[in-house]
């Protein structure tokens, strides 16, 4: 499994970030060509974000293209998709057809640059009132879709509202794509940023609020973010120790014939132990990807 926590933001007109990438604690780098970049320098970032995918390591690169309405999408598009990009961010993602358009470019790209079809991941960014309305369409339009991310500051200008560090005017909209990520079959979704990036234990306590909403990462600004958002989503000694007794007792009372039994005090059903088993896997896949170093950005 994929256990994909942190999703940090490079500006892709700023070579000096770029080269850094690989070395960085975020599971994804998201190279960024859109808010990032200023309109004179959008070429440039599409260029300097196309010598990093030449040079791409292991650490996982999707790229934020400019939205459908602007005159650099399909460049964006074209150019990206043609090298080893793992996948893209859809931004102010509204309807299914955007995602329709998107699948039918990268299948063209794909097979013109021989490289397999399906390959290039989508990752649509829902940051209006739209595209929530319409995200289970949206996540259900294509199988590239990895799942689902929230652009929280863009959602609430479109909802003529501000932002709060409480997120109670953005708490239906988390939920609403938390379910809807499920009931479409897809990963859970990634939380939008923590603005504030001097905040860590802001930042900490926002994190643990969205992974109990069911989120699986969120996306960062800076590189002190990442270690937190990475500790949060990361199964801790004493998770995995209970997660383990968890599916030693039950694996033994099932082939006793029994489908509930008490560990710790507590009731484990078949729903308690699927919960532990995830647990244990999502433990397994940090011990394996563990061993890349970390650097400041």
């Amino acid at each position: 499994m994929s256990l994909w926590r942190s999703w940090m933001f490079v500006p892709g007109n700023q070579e000096k970030k770029l080269m850094k990438i690989e070395q960085t604690e975020a599971d994804v780098v998201i190279c960024d060509l859109e808010d990032a970049v200023p309109i004179q320098e959008k070429e440039l970032a599409r260029m300097m974000v196309k010598r990093v995918l030449e040079k791409k390591g292991i650490k996982k690169i999707f790229v934020r293209i400019n939205d459908i309405s602007t005159p650099y999408f399909m460049d964006d598009i074209q150019e990206i998709a043609s090298y080893n990009v793992d996948g893209i961010i859809l931004p102010k993602t509204g309807k299914k057809e955007h995602i329709h358009l998107v699948d039918h470019l990268l299948g063209t790209i794909e097979a013109k640059h021989g490289r397999k079809r399906g390959s290039t991941l989508v990752v649509p960014l829902i940051e209006s009132a739209a595209g929530l309305h319409y995200a289970f369409d949206i996540a259900r339009a294509s199988y590239r879709i990895h799942c689902l991310a929230f652009g929280s500051v863009d959602y609430t200008l479109d909802i003529h509202t501000g932002g709060t560090k409480e997120g109670n005017e953005i708490l239906f909209a988390r939920s609403w794509l938390v379910n809807v990520s499920r009931a479409a079959g897809i990963e859970s979704p990634i939380d939008g940023v923590y603005v504030d990036i001097q905040d860590k234990e802001g930042l900490k306590k926002e994190t643990e609020f969205v992974k109990q909403l069911g989120f699986q990462g969120k996306m960062t600004l800076h590189p002190n973010q990442n270690g937190v958002v990475n500790a949060v989503f990361a199964p801790t000694e004493k998770e995995i120790e209970e997660a383990q007794r968890i599916v030693r007792a039950f694996e033994e009372a099932v082939q006793q014939g029994n489908g509930a039994i008490q560990v710790d005090g507590k009731m484990v059903d078949y729903p308690v132990a699927i919960r532990a088993r995830k647990t244990i896997e999502q433990a397994e896949a940090l011990k394996s990807s563990e061993g890349g170093s970390s650097v400041r950005i």
